[in-house]
């Protein structure tokens, strides 16, 4: 399987990453891990998808707001390697179980001191997982102004 955040890597080196981490079997709906938790790791996802999700208040109580679900090649928890190391969302085993790949931020900053050509594709494929995450954000935000805008008009 191709991993997003692997993507250019040789099969030496993606073998590399991959034996860095463990595997985790996450129970259907399962939390992985909340927003605020400290992000020692970030994941692949194997198999299975992964629902992120931002708690709100909404009407006076707590409610986990559906952001996007991810799915087998693709990664979550990547604020492993973005400082301040807290998740900023919530993850959960959707609807089946889900397996992960653990990657520990610390094994990874190891491998990538030895190995800064794979290090730099990495950040690159990085840089495009958040940038897809930015534009989702915003699409939610634009949505959410519109609404407020189309009410205040009415």
């Amino acid at each position: 399987m191709e991993h997003e955040l692997l993507k250019g890597l040789s099969s030496a080196e993606v073998k590399q990453v991959l034996n860095l981490g463990t595997r985790r079997n996450v129970p259907a709906r399962t939390t992985l891990f909340q927003l605020g938790d400290r992000a020692d790791s970030l994941f692949l996802i194997e198999r299975g998808r992964v629902k992120l999700t931002l708690p709100m208040r909404v009407r006076g109580g707590e409610e986990d707001v559906f952001v996007e679900e991810r799915a087998p090649g693709q990664a979550v928890g990547w604020s492993a390697l973005i400082p301040p190391y807290r998740f900023t969302l919530t993850a959960t085993a959707a609807l089946l179980d889900a397996e992960v790949i653990a990657l520990p931020r610390e094994a990874l900053l190891k491998y990538f001191s030895g190995n800064p050509a794979a290090a730099y594709k990495i950040a690159l494929n990085l840089a495009v997982v958040v940038g897809h995450r930015l534009q989702l954000f915003q699409t939610m935000w634009l949505r959410e102004m519109q609404r407020t805008v189309e009410v205040r008009s009415a």
